[in-house]
């Protein structure tokens, strides 16, 4: 979930409903809970705890009430203590040791991060695809639009419209791609006990795990709980896709900057005027993307600051990142929601383009012709490309 530090108002402005309502309190508990539940069930189904302890524990969390359990969490240390001594309490008391048997509270948290993380990922992959099709649509409109390109902000060779929009698009492409692998990587089960060697099943362990792994549709393997790799990866991969987004972000708000003027954010009423200068048209979508790029590095870096995690489990550093992934991909897909619909309309004044293009041929050393041809293969090699991931993505 997103900080406590800060408001819902700023957190709204930052992402998206869909995407807050994946990290807020309801969701968290939901995936405590539901590993609770589907634990009950595979330690009843390889003997190990009784039918009727499961069907108790399922009716438990089926019926449980979450009042006041922040409060009891923070003054635990850790969410599971008192979520799983409300189950206790609400289990007959034959039954009160089958829950949360063999786990361990950081079992609980890695879980629900990950089964959270698997409702998230959904939205960012539908709005980087979008995102990824819009630009493509644009680079196909305008691979032949002759444009003035620009390096170290300054008049450079000419290029074409549409080489600009295939760059961005083979950004979003990768960015999407690499966000994907490190997700797989990333989208495993913690059930590992104690120590990480799952002693609290005996025998019985091995498949308890592989069970649960199955139910919860997460991969299974040797307990993760000090290995951090996977979800430092993932952050940032996710850090990475919030880059690309700022790329495009930057490079559309300088093109719209009115001594330029090349493109503009679509027109949207009441969004992107000044309080002040009521003349003015701001880039407001591509400022949500801009101050993502921004607060995602440190966010990054956090993950990976938490990385050197003390012998079987840590102090401090596991605890770090739940909070910290959620604001990445809240980050993530606001950006990306504000840069597709930017990209959806963006106005495109194919004159201005032109003329800046014009104006600089003749101090230009490339062949004008030659210039837009070699800008429309690049285009075509994007495309390409772009067609190739989609492909293989379905």
């Amino acid at each position: 979930m997103m900080p406590a530090m800060v408001s819902l108002i700023a957190a709204r402005m930052a992402s998206t409903p869909e995407m807050l309502a994946r990290f807020d309190d309801a969701a968290l508990v939901a995936a405590v809970l539901r590993f609770e539940r589907e634990l009950a069930a595979v330690l009843a189904e390889h003997g190990v705890i009784a039918a009727a302890a499961a069907a108790a524990v399922a009716q438990a969390c089926d019926r449980f009430d979450a009042t006041g359990l922040g409060d009891a969490a923070a003054h635990a240390g850790t969410l599971a203590i008192p979520l799983v001594a409300r189950l206790r309490a609400a289990v007959p008391a034959e039954h009160a040791a089958a829950v949360h048997r063999g786990a361990t509270s950081q079992d609980v948290a890695d879980t629900a991060l990950v089964l959270q993380l698997a409702q998230a990922m959904p939205l960012m992959r539908g709005e980087l695809a979008s995102l990824g099709e819009a630009l493509a649509v644009l680079a196909r409109r305008h691979a032949a639009t002759p444009a003035l390109g620009r390096t170290l902000l300054q008049p450079a060779e000419l290029v074409s419209f549409g080489a600009r929009a295939a760059n961005w698009m083979l950004g979003i492409d990768a960015a999407a791609d690499r966000l994907d692998r490190e997700y797989r990587g990333a989208s495993r089960l913690a059930l590992a006990g104690a120590v990480g060697t799952l002693a609290g099943l005996g025998d019985a362990g091995p498949a308890v795990r592989a069970s649960l792994a199955e139910r919860l549709g997460l991969a299974v393997g040797p307990a993760w709980h000090s290995r951090r790799d996977a979800i430092a990866g993932l952050g940032a991969a996710v850090g990475i896709a919030i880059g690309a987004l700022g790329k495009l972000a930057r490079d559309i708000s300088l093109l719209m900057q009115a001594e330029i003027a090349e493109v503009a954010e679509p027109a949207v009423a009441g969004r992107g005027g000044s309080s002040a200068m009521p003349y003015k048209r701001n880039p407001t979508s591509c400022q949500v993307a801009l101050s993502a790029a921004i607060r995602a590095p440190g966010l990054v870096a956090s993950l990976l600051g938490g990385m050197p995690q003390e012998l079987e489990r840590s102090l401090g550093g596991w605890q770090a990142e739940a909070p910290v992934l959620a604001e990445l991909f809240c980050l993530a897909h606001g950006a990306a929601r504000a840069m597709r619909v930017v990209v959806d309309g963006l106005e495109v004044d194919t004159a201005a383009i032109t003329a800046h293009a014009d104006a600089a041929a003749a101090r230009t050393t490339v062949d004008r012709d030659d210039a837009i041809s070699a800008a429309a293969r690049f285009v075509d090699d994007a495309l390409a490309a772009h067609d190739a991931y989609v492909a293989a993505r379905r």
